[in-house]
C-alpha cells in the first residue's frame, strides 16, 4: 500500500529489536511506510518476509527481507528516505561505517528513540542486560530469578526473554515456555533452549516471540514479578523499574565501544563487573572507572563466576574438545570461555583445535567470525547446522569433550566421546549486593 506523501525507510536488523521497533513506532503511523527491512549476524533469516498477519493493516502484503549486502541497491531502487539502525553488538565503528554506506547511497541514518519501544507494564519489571554478549547475564538472571523466588517470597515470576525468532514468525508470535516439551513443540534452536531451559529447571514460566505488546499482556496475567532477560548488549524492550547490566573486565573498555551496550551502561541503575576473579586486577579497575565516567549514579557491585564440572579428575590428563556458547564468540568476539578456563584449571593435557574439523556451516562460521580461537561454538541455528555441529565434534575424536553451553548439549546431539558439563553461577563479592539491591526495592 504505497502513498506518495509517505516517508520511505528501510529497517536494518536481525531478526530481533526490528521487528519490535516496527510493532511498537511504526506499524499504525501512517507518516512512513517501511519498504523493507535488511538482515545480519543470523544465518538463514534474510529472503523472508514479515508476515502481514503481524505487518498490520497499512501491510496487507507484508514486508520483504533482504540481506544487508544490498542495502545501498535497496536504498536505490526504493527510493529510501532513511534507515534505522535496530540490531546490536557492534562496535562505534562497526555502526558508522554502515551510517557512511547508507549516506553515500543518499538516505539519512537514524536510530529509534527507545523510548518510544519501551512498553509500560502493570506489573514490577526487573531487566538484566549486559554492555557485550558473554558478559554473564545468564547466570546473572538466574541469580536474579532465585532471589526473587527465594528471599524475597515471590511465588509468580515470569521471565520474558529478548527476541530470537528464527522460525515461522506468525507462530511465533507468543510463545511460553513452561515445560520441556514446550521447547519440543516449538522446535527450538540450540540458542534458545539455552535461554529458556534455565527458567524451566527452576518452575518458572519464561516468554518470548515477536508480537512483545500480546507477550508482555499475557505475562501479567500470570505473574507477580517479571524479569525482562536481555540479549546481546540490547537495550530492555519494557519500562524498567530496575535496570541491572552487567560488565566484562576481559574485555576493558568494551563497555564504552559498543552499541547499544554503551547506552545501556548509561541507563544502569546498578552495574555488575562480572568474572572478577579470573580477570586481571587492571582491567577491573579499568571498566570501573569508566562505569563512573559514564554514569556516576549507578551503583557498581563486583561478583564472580565460579565454575564447576561433575568429575575434574577425568579431565586431568586428556586431549579435550572445548564447546563454548556460540553468541559469546561469535558476537561477543571472544576467543574463550567456561570451558577453556575449566580445561586449564583441571590440567587437561591439550586443547584441541577444532578448525581442521569444522564441516560446512561451522567451517563458515569461523570464516565470518575470525577472532574465535582453538574452540568450538555452540551454532544451532537449525537442523542441518545441529548436524554439522555434531559432525564437527566427532571428527575431532577427542578423550573427553567438555560442554561449557548453559544446556546439555549432549541431549542434543550425538557425541561420541565422554563428555561433561561446565556450569558456573554468580557468586556476589563484597558489599552492596545485588540481594540487598533486590530486597530494598522489592521487598513484599
Amino acid at each position: 500500500m504505497s502513498q506518495p506523501n509517505r516517508q520511505r525507510v528501510i529497517i536494518a536488523g536481525a531478526a530481533g529489536r526490528d521487528f519490535h521497533d516496527f510493532n511498537t513506532a511504526l506499524r499504525d503511523n501512517e507518516q512512513i511506510q517501511v519498504v523493507a527491512f535488511t538482515a545480519t549476524q543470523i544465518p538463514n533469516i534474510e529472503g523472508r518476509r514479515y508476515p502481514p498477519e503481524l505487518a498490520g493493516n497499512l501491510y496487507p502484503d507484508g514486508i520483504p527481507v533482504y540481506p544487508e549486502s544490498e542495502l545501498e541497491e535497496l536504498i536505490r531502487t526504493r527510493h529510501v528516505d532513511d534507515v534505522f539502525f535496530s540490531y546490536s553488538d557492534v562496535s562505534h565503528e562497526y555502526v558508522m561505517h554502515l551510517a557512511s554506506r547508507v549516506l553515500a547511497a543518499g538516505a539519512g541514518f537514524r536510530f529509534m528513540n527507545p523510548r518510544l519501544t519501551m512498553l509500560k507494564s502493570s506489573k514490577p519489571i526487573v531487566s538484566i542486560c549486559a554492555v557485550r554478549t558473554g558478559c554473564g547475564k545468564s547466570q546473572t538472571s538466574r541469580h536474579v530469578l532465585r532471589t526473587l523466588q527465594n528471599q524475597l517470597g515471590y511465588k509468580r515470576v515470569v521471565a520474558v526473554r529478548h527476541p530470537m525468532p528464527y522460525g515461522n514468525l506468525v507462530a511465533q508470535a507468543v510463545q511460553r515456555f513452561a515445560t520441556y516439551e514446550d521447547m519440543d513443540q516449538h522446535e527450538c534452536t540450540i540458542e534458545e533452549r539455552e535461554e529458556y531451559e534455565p527458567y524451566v529447571e527452576r518452575g518458572a514460566v519464561i516468554y518470548a516471540g515477536v508480537d512483545y505488546e500480546r507477550i508482555l499482556r499475557e505475562a501479567e496475567q500470570e505473574a507477580d514479578i517479571i524479569i525482562w532477560d536481555g540479549g546481546n548488549n540490547d537495550l530492555p524492550f519494557f519500562h524498567s523499574n530496575f535496570h541491572i547490566v552487567v560488565t566484562d573486565p576481559h574485555r576493558a573498555g568494551h563497555e564504552v565501544r559498543y552499541h547499544p551496550g554503551e547506552a545501556n551502561l548509561r541507563l544502569a541503575a546498578a552495574v555488575v563487573i562480572n568474572k572478577v576473579d579470573t580477570a586481571d586486577y587492571q582491567n577491573v579497575l579499568t571498566v570501573q572507572q569508566n562505569i563512573r565516567q559514564a554514569n556516576p549514579s549507578a551503583i557498581i557491585l563486583k561478583a564472580a563466576s565460579p565454575i564447576f564440572v561433575d568429575d575434574p579428575a577425568a579431565i586431568r590428563g586428556r586431549r579435550v574438545l572445548v564447546v563454548e556458547d556460540g553468541p559469546t564468540l561469535t558476537h561477543g568476539e571472544m576467543a574463550y570461555g567456561a570451558g577453556v578456563v575449566a580445561a586449564q584449571n583441571f590440567g587437561a593435557k591439550e586443547i584441541i583445535d577444532p578448525r581442521p574439523f569444522a564441516v560446512r556451516s561451522i567451517a563458515a562460521t569461523y570464516q565470518k567470525y575470525p577472532t574465535t580461537g582453538a574452540v568450538l561454538p555452540a551454532m544451532g541455528y537449525g537442523g542441518d547446522q545441529i548436524a554439522d555441529l555434531e559432525e564437527t565434534i566427532n571428527r575431532a575424536n577427542a578423550d573427553l569433550v567438555i560442554i561449557a553451553t548453559p544446556i546439555d548439549l549432549g541431549k542434543l546431539v550425538n557425541i561420541n566421546a565422554p563428555h561433561q558439563r561446565v556450569r558456573y553461577e554468580y557468586q556476589d563479592i563484597g558489599a552492596p549486593t545485588l540481594t540487598d539491591l533486590l530486597r530494598e526495592r522489592f521487598s513484599r
